[in-house]
């Protein structure tokens, strides 16, 4: 399923610049894919041809600051910016009612849509991802580092160093890839971790938005642990959808994430965080059925 899809590509307009948008034609409920903090829609590449061979209709964005979308200078981004960039693709494309694949800190964003706009969201197919401040999670180093405001000074003085940012993020990189199997830390190498570099490396990178959201991440999961209530009262069915050699997100906190929803399942996956690229054929089947 390596051949080219054709896609329709849009840059829509939001408050502070455009948004990258790929639209797969297909039937609806269309399915909105989005990414996190170290990566851009890039990894969901081995995924979009299976849900659209099934003939749904497949809709991945950028959010400002990341990936092909707009980074302007001075831009300022937050976990509601995030949620009013998925509101505004939606709203242009006339999506009407989505079914939302939210992956990494985008967790955010796509649960409190859901709590936000009910009446909009068929389904939640939630991949490996924070909301809440769980116990159950074990943050990456480089997240940690950012997000910890007693660490800000080393945070910016690494983040302003290429080599040092450099180093940090082959590091980080190896941590993720030591979990897997030899097939998947393989392609993880190959695909993953290159995509994560040039998400920073190449100028505008997403330096600023990731300094930015990760600043906030600690703030963001105490207030939604206050909103967990709100996820009983949703009445879409809620996979979750876990990768269970992920080193940082567990498969406990998955299942404690699948438990807050009325309607909510779990479902396992022998794969690491980014589940979508080493198990591609298997998450969407979870998607789909």
């Amino acid at each position: 399923m390596a051949d080219p899809i054709p896609y329709d590509a849009h840059r829509i307009p939001s408050g502070a610049g455009e948004i990258y948008v790929r639209d797969y034609a297909g039937a609806g409920p269309a399915l909105v894919l989005m990414h996190g903090f170290p990566d851009h829609l890039g990894i969901y590449d081995d995924l979009v041809p299976y849900l659209v061979a099934a003939g749904r209709r497949v809709v991945l964005f950028d959010f400002l600051g990341f990936g092909a979308s707009d980074k302007p200078a001075g831009a300022q981004y937050s976990f509601a910016q995030q949620l009013g960039d998925l509101k505004t693709v939606v709203r242009a494309l006339n999506l009407g009612t989505v079914a939302l694949v939210p992956h990494d800190s985008s967790g955010i964003v796509g649960i409190n849509f859901a709590i936000a706009h009910p009446e909009q969201v068929a389904g939640l197919y939630i991949l490996n991802s924070a909301f809440d401040a769980s116990p159950l999670a074990h943050w990456p180093e480089m997240i940690i580092l950012f997000a910890d405001p007693d660490l800000t000074a080393l945070a910016h003085a690494i983040a302003t160093d290429t080599t040092q940012f450099g180093w940090l993020l082959r590091w980080q990189q190896g941590r993720f890839a030591a979990s897997l199997p030899p097939t998947q830390g393989a392609r993880f190498e190959s695909v993953i971790g290159p995509l994560i570099a040039d998400n920073f490396i190449r100028q505008p990178g997403a330096g600023p938005a990731f300094a930015q959201m990760t600043a906030a991440f600690y703030a963001e999961l105490q207030l939604n642990s206050g909103r967990l209530d709100l996820l009983q009262a949703l009445d879409m069915p809620v996979k979750v959808i876990w990768g269970i050699a992920d080193p940082y997100l567990t498969t406990a906190m998955g299942r404690e994430r699948a438990a807050r929803f009325r309607r909510g399942t779990f479902h396992p996956v022998a794969a690491g965080h980014w589940l979508q690229s080493d198990e591609p054929a298997q998450v969407a089947r979870e998607i789909l059925s």
